[in-house]
């Protein structure tokens, strides 16, 4: 049997083939008989015909899956397209849309950073200011949501800024790139006025979530559907194949005026979560750190040992945020002695925020003033949506 395919490696002492199809498959070596192809030439990239009267949308690009394809060196995923790719790859685009297309990065998203984060909020910003109708952030899905919080705090948008990533690569016969695109461009196009992910909504492919981008999580490692807005429901949906939008009474809607970009930010933060038998040395290994966010137990709770190792912290000058590791529900440090002495020393209750988005926000507030009471205060308030009003059950 001759079998034919895009990519050939070896891993484990077997011969991957990945084929025409999409699947690989393992076959021993002794099996295999090698046959010479001529190097095929580079394709001629078709030229991209865009619709000036439609609206106009900037597509910024740093990599990721929705970017990716294979690499024929390795056998592995690896992001190689920039935005025109992207327009190439989904023609269907072109017609939501017209498009200018800017590339801040092009790594796997494991590798972003704050400072590329900066790099993209003056990206977005930029795009704003030339009269860009809303904004595609195109990010690989495992860090999307710290920089999707990031963004909503650096930047005060009276357009959509879209974040959208894919769980599966375009080499792949299930991937989701060209749905959750499409649903990107249809969410940038429409009355929303915020930062925004926006992912498959169910595994089959007949509607995408619009996410706030301070309320979401990833909670899968690859399903499709791994995005959920946590504590809330979406803020929307787009409806696949044809692309309408309902949006929530709860979604900020567009607006007149300009973008306002608050770029600063402190680096020296830390995201920490307690478990029983945790070390109180442990936190030492953070000194220096201008803020620490805590992930605590139920209502926000640590050891009371650790009680003067955080006193020591904060009378240092540092922010010291207590979040819950439980999936819903908000802190509460009055309930039990424990928390009530964490609040003596100065630490500051996280009410329901994502600890992830506690960790974005502290770094965005402590890059916007260096006194205590002020971060404190800005902390406490919601300031994008991050903090969620408390329900007739006072969760």
């Amino acid at each position: 049997m001759e079998l034919t395919g895009t990519c050939i490696t070896e891993r484990d002492g077997m011969i991957v083939i990945k084929l025409d199809n999409g699947y690989n498959i393992g076959v021993d070596p002794s099996a295999c008989r090698w046959l010479e192809r001529p190097e095929a030439a580079a394709p001629r990239l078709a030229e991209v015909l865009q619709d000036p009267a439609l609206p106009g949308i900037a597509i910024i690009s740093t990599g990721g899956t929705i970017a990716s394809r294979i690499d024929y060196r390795t056998g592995a995923v690896t992001s190689q397209f920039n935005a025109d790719d992207i327009l190439r790859a989904i023609p269907r685009l072109a017609a939501i849309a017209h498009y200018r297309t800017h590339q801040v990065c092009n790594i796997l998203s494991e590798n972003m950073n704050p400072s590329i984060w900066q790099e993209l909020a003056h990206g977005v910003y930029d795009a704003i200011k030339n009269g860009a109708e809303g904004v595609i952030v195109t990010h690989g899905t495992d860090t999307m949501a710290y920089s999707a919080a990031a963004i909503s705090f650096m930047l005060d948008t009276p357009v959509p800024v879209i974040f959208v990533g894919s769980q599966r690569s375009a080499d792949r016969p299930s991937s989701d790139n060209v749905m959750n695109a499409l649903s990107s461009a249809a969410a940038a196009t429409s009355p929303l006025g915020e930062v925004a992910v926006v992912m498959h909504g169910s595994p089959s492919d007949d509607w995408c979530a619009i996410h706030r981008a301070v309320r979401v999580r990833k909670m899968h490692t690859s399903r499709r559907d791994a995005f959920q807005s946590m504590g809330m429901p979406p803020i929307g949906r787009v409806g696949y194949p044809d692309l309408d939008v309902s949006l929530d009474m709860e979604a900020r809607l567009r607006r007149t005026g300009e973008p306002l970009l608050q770029d600063r930010i402190e680096e020296r933060c830390a995201l920490l979560q307690f478990y029983p038998g945790m070390p109180p040395s442990l936190p030492d290994a953070f000194d220096g750190c201008r803020g620490l966010v805590i992930a605590g137990t139920g209502l926000g709770h640590v050891s009371t040992t650790w009680t003067p190792v955080l006193r020591g912290m904060i009378e240092d000058g540092a922010t010291v945020v207590m979040t819950s590791q439980c999936m819903h529900g908000r802190v509460c440090d009055r309930v039990y002695d424990t928390g009530r002495d964490l609040l003596k020393i100065g630490v500051v209750e996280g009410e329901d925020m994502l600890p992830e988005v506690a960790l974005v926000k502290l770094m965005w507030v402590l890059g916007q003033t260096r006194d205590q009471e002020e971060a404190a205060a800005m902390m406490r308030a919601d300031l994008r949506g991050e903090i969620r009003r408390c329900s007739a059950h006072g969760l």
